[in-house]
């Protein structure tokens, strides 16, 4: 059985199959049958190489590194982690390979024939990162739901008021016994003041003291 597993066709068919099935898990609500495969096959891989001796246990440290370290890329900023966790991976498979040219052509066969099933699966069927969009927020506060950054008080644009504090520039006034949070044009103004709006900027309004 070693030896079978040691066949370089059968090498590249089960790291093939172990990418395979990993690409279409990113499809899937759930960890299922494609994962389940991808995994065995990958388990296979290993067992062949560790048993013939190629294969130690800081291979298979290395190969569980790399797993991790891409888990954590989904949650991590920048792509650190997935970088390091893919090229954890990549030396696993050299370090447990008989042969690195045979090795390095079995690896490329697979990650050319994963990402063909990627874009495949999203170009021609159409179908969404199940597990990404679990992961990520897609949902926006719309306008047209209800949803309000802030409230634009245009109806105050030209209104008179008092100044209820003193403005420096940034305090608080009375338009029409409506306590409203202004901001003078620059300048200070002083307490109990006459002051117009005269611009209107989302919830930034502007006012002027009235001379």
């Amino acid at each position: 059985m070693v030896e079978f597993l040691m066949n370089p066709v059968v090498v590249t068919v089960l790291l093939t199959i172990g990418g395979v099935g990993l690409v279409l898990e990113l499809f899937s609500p759930r960890f299922g049958l494609s994962g389940l495969i991808g995994l065995l096959a990958l388990v296979l891989f290993f067992y062949g190489h560790f048993m013939a001796g190629y294969a130690g246990v800081g291979t298979l440290v290395l190969f569980a590194g790399g797993i991790l370290l891409l888990f954590f890329e989904l949650f991590l900023p920048g792509a650190v982690a997935g970088t390091l966790g893919l090229a954890a991976l990549i030396l696993s498979f050299f370090l447990a390979g008989e042969d690195a040219l045979q090795m390095g052509v079995s690896i490329l066969i697979s990650i050319f024939l994963s990402t063909l099933v990627f874009f495949l699966m999203i170009k021609v069927l159409g179908k969404k990162l199940v597990l990404f969009n679990k992961m990520v927020l897609f949902d926006a506060a719309k306008k047209e739901d209800g949803y309000v950054s802030n409230i634009n008080r245009t109806d105050l644009l030209g209104k008179e008021g008092v100044a209820l504090t003193i403005l420096r520039p940034a305090g608080t006034a009375i338009f029409n016994n409506e306590r409203v949070d202004v901001v003078s044009e620059g300048g200070f103004i002083a307490q109990n003041a006459k002051i117009k709006v005269i611009k209107v900027e989302g919830a930034r309004i502007v006012v002027r003291e009235v001379i």
